[in-house]
């Protein structure tokens, strides 16, 4: 244990804190994949794997990230077998409940975004409890991608963009990128720089489509639940030797 404080000490110290992502977004995968190696059920990688949301969470706070999206859970998982859905639900229930002490220590701000109306009731109201106990916190901002997809959340945006327009409070040459960014779940968040997803799978999954559109992706082998700081921070340390262009020149960048 010393030993992987020691490596994770030097890590930190290799870090540019100059040039760290503001918003990292997770795509949490392998679970199953986990458990199946171990001979159990898919939700005992679920279980497991909570360890590794908490070791993201605290390594996000060290190196002073301000927005940190998980994906919990997308729109294409209520396709599961029930059996893992429900389970996978209470968990959720009790964890959200469980880590609100915790996110009030470390000044933990948590959000959510997604079709949350359709989770379970108690779901609902202990996702939206800890939402408001910790709504004035101002450290880190989790947000749970909860009943998401990239899809879902365009198209949601798109009823509201055109209803505006039927209403004629609004006319078609005054949609612009801006405008339709505003009728996201993630109104007010910054867009990703940095994308980290387990598991070895090469794809992201409807997730934040139009948020990652410069986003730096990362894929690592790792499976979710075996996660840890250390990984969290070989990711940045990855994205720190990526030169972001935006469509510009390295010339212009360096100029």
């Amino acid at each position: 244990m010393n030993f992987r404080r020691q490596e994770q000490k030097g890590m930190i110290e290799a870090i540019d804190k100059d040039n760290i992502p503001r918003h990292i977004a997770v795509i949490m995968d392998g679970n199953g994949r986990w458990a199946q190696k171990k001979g159990a059920m898919r939700i005992f990688g679920h279980k497991n794997a909570l360890t590794a949301v908490k070791d993201t969470i605290e390594g996000a706070s060290d190196l002073g990230v301000e927005y940190l999206t998980l994906y919990a859970f997308s729109t294409e998982n209520w396709s599961r077998p029930k059996d893992e859905v429900n389970a996978l639900m209470e968990l959720l229930v009790n964890t959200i409940a469980g880590e609100v002490p915790n996110m009030m220590e470390n000044n933990i701000r948590l959000i959510s975004i997604g079709d949350i109306k359709s989770l379970p009731r108690k779901c609902q109201k202990n996702l939206q409890d800890a939402k408001d106990k910790t709504s004035h916190n101002t450290g880190l901002t989790v947000v749970l991608a909860l009943s998401y997809s990239g899809r879902w959340e365009i198209q949601e945006a798109v009823k509201q963009i055109v209803k505006k327009v039927a209403d004629q409070k609004l006319c078609a040459e005054e949609i612009t990128q801006e405008l339709i960014s505003e009728h996201l779940n993630t109104k007010g968040l910054p867009d990703p720089e940095l994308l980290i997803r387990t598991s070895g799978e090469l794809r992201t999954s409807n997730f934040l489509i139009w948020q990652m559109a410069y986003t730096e992706l990362y894929f690592t082998e790792v499976l979710w639940p075996d996660f840890r700081k250390e990984h969290l921070f070989e990711a940045v340390l990855d994205y720190q030797k990526r030169e972001r262009r935006f469509g510009k020149t390295g010339a212009q960048i360096k100029s």
